[in-house]
């Protein structure tokens, strides 16, 4: 069973919208690569987490207003990581811990 056309005129046509056919379809992979690519480069070069997050208020002088985890997803947006001891002298100093991460159990700090 033969399902291309018999003549030169059709078959030149069809050749034609395959050769088109198939460079759509490598223009799709070879974009389809580069966002790959651009995706894991943002990967690699991602920071890593913080182990602790202070999360500040409204404004840029406000005191902070929760400890937690790093990556904690009860964090606001408005957040930067700090080390051990920071997180610590926070809480000492009456920041709130996160009742989700509990930041307050992974340090040990008991009120």
């Amino acid at each position: 069973m033969n399902d291309l056309p018999p003549d030169l005129p059709r078959l030149r046509t069809l050749e034609t919208w395959l050769a088109y056919s198939l460079k759509r379809v490598r223009q799709q992979i070879a974009a389809a690569e580069r966002q790959e690519a651009e995706r894991q480069r943002g990967a690699e070069a991602r920071p890593p987490t913080p182990d602790w997050i202070l999360e500040r208020g409204l404004n840029r002088d406000s005191p902070p207003v929760a400890v937690h985890l790093g990556g904690c997803h009860m964090a606001g947006k408005r957040w930067h990581g700090v080390d051990r001891a920071t997180a610590l002298r926070a809480l000492a100093d009456g920041v709130e811990a996160c009742g989700h991460c509990r930041p307050d159990a992974e340090l040990g700090y008991l009120d």
